[in-house]
């Protein structure tokens, strides 16, 4: 396949020819985070002004709610507490995505419980990945650690063995 046919995110990496471990995909980043080709710093750019752009519109989106809350005239208690939870669930949220770009979840069904709090404080979540995508592809370097564990495991797995089968050669049959 040439260059030009190459669809993003497709790109051949180190131990793809050599059958080793495969890199991780990263969401609108593909493979391209492991030698950072494809365009990678323009999706960089894209996806931190992507983010940005949506947590502003998603600030306008709850200030007609807020304002809303306030022609219905329900009160000030209900109006603080809304401000409040959604404050408290953003800031939530931009923690635990945060976490989540540099380790792994310990606790999955943890995790799986505050799917609704961060779905509430998505503008957390949103400014974390803006935050993120101005020194890297959010979750990079986790998934680098663990490609290059994997890859110098496998490597040294490969090289331990005397006699490798992969790396022998076929012999030639022999001609009558």
């Amino acid at each position: 396949m040439s260059e030009e046919e190459q669809t993003p995110g497709t790109e051949q990496t180190p131990g793809a020819a050599a059958g080793g471990p495969q890199p991780e995909e990263i969401r609108f980043f593909g493979t391209t985070w492991v030698d950072h080709t494809g365009h990678y710093a323009l999706r960089r750019v894209g996806v931190a002004a992507g983010a940005l752009a949506a947590a502003v519109g998603a600030c306008f989106v709850l200030r007609f709610a807020y304002e809303g809350l306030e022609i219905a005239n329900i009160g000030g208690f209900v109006n603080m507490l809304v401000v409040v939870m959604f404050a408290v669930c953003s800031a939530i949220a931009f923690r635990k995505t945060w976490e989540g770009f540099t380790a792994r979840p310990t606790d999955p069904g943890r995790e799986e419980s505050l799917r609704s709090l961060k779905a509430i404080g998505f503008i957390g979540s949103l400014l974390a990945y803006f935050f993120r995508c101005l020194t890297e592809a959010p979750g990079e370097k986790l998934r680098r650690t663990e490609y290059e564990t994997s890859r110098a495991q496998y490597e040294k797995r490969r090289g331990a063995r005397t006699g490798n089968p992969a790396t022998r050669k076929k012999p030639k049959p022999k001609r009558k």
